[in-house]
């Protein structure tokens, strides 16, 4: 036997990994930076974040008006839903707002319909070392020809951005708002955009995250005890569907499920079928925004602790949850302005800090851009127009990259290139 041939086996028996095709993986650049692409197959080691990509601006040519931003279909000061303002300098597309700021100069925002929009938010990905992000896909937009176009102009963007830039990329379909019945819409849609992206060709996947080796699609709004119209019965068809039909199945699936989805109480409904579900999944993700604050998260790493044992004892993966902070008041004015403080990045650190101690091997941040509920960690806005709605500033002690650079140093410890710090880093350069 020749020497490659002894080598290549030598590979093949300690590193399988290295041969897997179609799933992505990356080494890290001395900044944080992640520029390498190599072959792998699994979320593990990975630090992603959910992406809404939801916003439209009146203009943008997608006919949704300002979609997202406005309330009851008007923008104006005292009618929005969003709590934090966007850092417009470095967006190459704005769009004039009726807001202003203290000095008379008027407010922009952003379309998350240009393309240039979502190749910035890529670009800063890279930047910071944040691997990619899961593109969230509501179903109940599937069937509305205006919101469909959007998502699939969005999608097609985030691919483009995802192949320039090196990061990664996963299809995340939401529930909330069906009926039973309308999972099918659900089905009808991946089966479009497996053939559209060639999802089941290894060749055209080193943009698309995967797991246990297969691409990886995610199933979010599983076992809700919120009175919503559809159940675990349809969970478990469309979870069937996407790993097993002869034509369009063969994925790995994440189950997105409520906070107390293993004791069935709480948010969640008493059914041991959501177990059976779970364990059928490739990974389970428990949402935990808006449950806890930074004085009462001690608490909940228990919960995190005992979530991940019963992983381990029953066979899906675990990813926790993190956010930033939380704020809806100007969606929901009786809720209070900033109702969730991010302490100058505290609570988002020790979030961080505490699902890494705990061994987690894999990390979702909530959210990318959502400034609707105040959990975006893309860049915001120190200086916010004033007026009868509410936005809550950035910490002027802090840059308006910190949150993008603080999950940049948690992927680091989460690579194990530098240790597990309790204590929040803090930049040293501009």
């Amino acid at each position: 036997m020749n020497q490659n041939k002894m080598l290549l086996r030598f590979l093949l028996f300690c590193f399988p990994w290295m041969f897997i095709s179609g799933c992505v993986a990356y080494n890290s650049g001395d900044k944080g930076e992640i520029p390498v692409r190599e072959k792998s197959a699994s979320y593990k080691g990975l630090i992603m974040a959910g992406y809404q990509g939801w916003f439209n601006a009146d203009g943008d040519g997608a006919g949704r008006g300002w979609n997202h931003y406005w309330k009851n279909q008007r923008l104006a000061p005292g009618s929005c839903k969003f709590d934090y303002w966007p850092e417009m300098s470095e967006y190459p597309v704005q769009y004039n707002s009726p807001f202003y700021f203290s000095d008379g100069k008027q407010a922009t925002l952003f379309s998350s319909y240009d393309e240039s929009t979502v190749d910035l938010h890529f670009k800063w990905m890279k930047e910071y070392g944040i691997d990619g992000v899961f593109i969230q896909r509501f179903v109940t937009n599937l069937n509305n020809p205006v919101s469909y176009g959007h998502n699939q102009k969005v999608l097609a963007s985030a691919f483009k951005a995802a192949e320039r830039h090196g990061r990664i990329l996963c299809i995340m379909y939401d529930l909330s708002g069906i009926a039973a019945g309308e999972e099918t819409l659900l089905m009808e849609d991946w089966k479009k955009l497996v053939e559209q992206y060639q999802l089941k060709n290894e060749n055209r996947l080193d943009n698309y995250l995967c797991h246990n080796g297969k691409p990886l699609v995610v199933v979010w709004g599983a076992g809700f005890n919120d009175n919503r119209k559809y159940g675990l019965k349809e969970v478990r068809t469309i979870v069937d569907f996407l790993k097993n039909d002869s034509l369009y199945g063969g994925f790995s699936v994440m189950l997105g499920v409520p906070t107390y989805w293993r004791t069935l109480k709480n948010d969640t409904q008493s059914d041991t079928l959501l177990h059976t579900i779970v364990r059928s999944a490739d990974i389970v993700q428990p949402w935990f925004v808006g449950r806890f604050n930074e004085e009462t998260y001690l608490g909940f790493k228990d919960l995190l602790r005992d979530d991940m044992a019963w992983c381990k004892e029953n066979g899906p993966d675990y990813v926790p949850v993190v956010f930033p902070g939380f704020s809806w008041h100007n969606m929901y004015p009786n809720y209070p302005s900033n109702q969730i403080p991010r302490n100058k990045g505290q609570f988002y650190w020790k979030q961080l800090a505490g699902v890494l101690s705990l061994g987690a091997e894999m990390v979702y941040v909530a959210m990318f851009d959502e400034i609707d509920e105040g959990t975006a960690i893309f860049k915001c806005a120190h200086q916010v127009p004033v007026g009868e709605s509410v936005f809550v500033p950035l910490d002027e002690e802090i840059p308006s990259d910190h949150y993008l650079w603080l999950t940049g140093q948690a992927g680091r410890m989460l690579r194990k290139e530098i240790p597990v710090s309790a204590e929040m880093p803090m930049k040293t350069h501009n």
